[in-house]
């Protein structure tokens, strides 16, 4: 017996491949954008789509605009902050030991001591 597969690269249900098949396809228009390290891309939209102002550039991850000569200022990323870390921002040490204070006084009285 030899070891052929008739259906070999084709997928079950998959049917004819072609345009006739699937209707036309929506006009096109590709749009220029440049990111602040040079990259350029030209995603494709449809004729009646609204172009977004800034594309993600596929290769650093930059914004991306459509002015080469003055492409969008990288986004700033914020560090990860701890939640002790916003509580500081707005306590400041001395608001933190009187809440200390208040809440061991709270437990001394619940304790009987």
């Amino acid at each position: 017996m030899t070891g052929g597969n008739a259906i070999r690269g084709t997928r079950v249900g998959a049917g004819p491949m072609g345009e006739s098949e699937r209707g036309e396809s929506a006009p096109r228009k590709r749009v220029d954008y440049w990111c602040a390290n040079g990259h350029h891309t030209r995603p494709s939209f449809a004729m009646d789509a609204e172009v977004p102002e800034e594309w993600d550039c596929p290769r650093c991850g930059l914004p991306a605009g459509q002015d080469e000569e003055n492409p969008p200022e990288a986004r700033r990323n914020e560090p990860y902050k701890s939640h002790l870390a916003y509580v500081k921002e707005r306590r400041s040490d001395s608001d933190g030991m009187a809440i200390l204070e208040e809440a061991l006084t709270k437990l001394k009285e619940r304790k009987g001591r």
